[in-house]
């Protein structure tokens, strides 16, 4: 399995971003790493302060996959694709990225106040409606006991979950175990 990490500092060619390009199962060629730094640079316009965009290409059988993930101060974007053709999953992933900007714009307007996004440049088109309000139409309560990862994803196995919230033995925090589209598994933990 290779995996090579690159850091380049958009200073100079983008104002606000920094990139980190990551290949999974992949080379990363000079001439991938820049199609995807220029692809993913033009997201820069959102962008206020130093955003650093980390980019993962990874290849699985014959499926190659493009994931992005651009955390800013509120929260962060992420989107991942995949198709036969890297170049296209690029394409597919600052698609998707945008769509996801267009939808929310208003939600984050709302949320972020210390200008990190720059909401002048997001437009609305006409073929993306802005996301509709959030309705929350079940709350669900149940007693967390301690377990660890191992016991956590056999009992969302045992329920037929995707995702099954725990409290980790090992470390007394609320964890989330989640089932992953190429069927292995992730595990969410809390950062402060």
């Amino acid at each position: 399995m290779k995996c090579t990490i690159l850091v380049i500092d958009g200073k100079g060619l983008y104002a606000y971003m920094k990139f980190k390009v990551i290949g999974k199962n992949i080379v990363v060629t000079e001439a991938l790493k820049e199609t995807a730094i220029k692809k993913v640079g033009k997201l820069d316009k959102y962008f206020r302060r130093d955003a650093e965009a980390q980019i993962t290409l990874s290849v699985q059988k014959n499926r190659h996959i493009v994931e992005v993930t651009i955390p800013f101060e509120g929260g962060f974007l992420r989107a991942e694709e995949d198709s036969q053709d890297m170049y296209a999953s690029i394409d597919k992933v600052i698609d998707s990225l945008e769509r996801q900007i267009r939808r929310n714009k208003t939600r984050l307007e709302k949320k972020v106040h210390d200008g990190s996004l720059r909401f002048e440049n997001i437009k609305l088109d006409d073929d993306v409606d802005e996301e509709p309000k959030y309705e929350i139409v079940r709350t669900k309560k149940f007693a967390i006991k301690p377990m660890t990862v191992e016991e956590a994803v056999l009992q969302m196995n045992l329920l037929g979950h995707q995702f099954f919230m725990f409290s980790n033995a090992e470390t007394n925090e609320a964890n989330v175990v989640y089932r992953r589209k190429d069927g292995n598994y992730g595990l969410i933990e809390p950062e402060f």
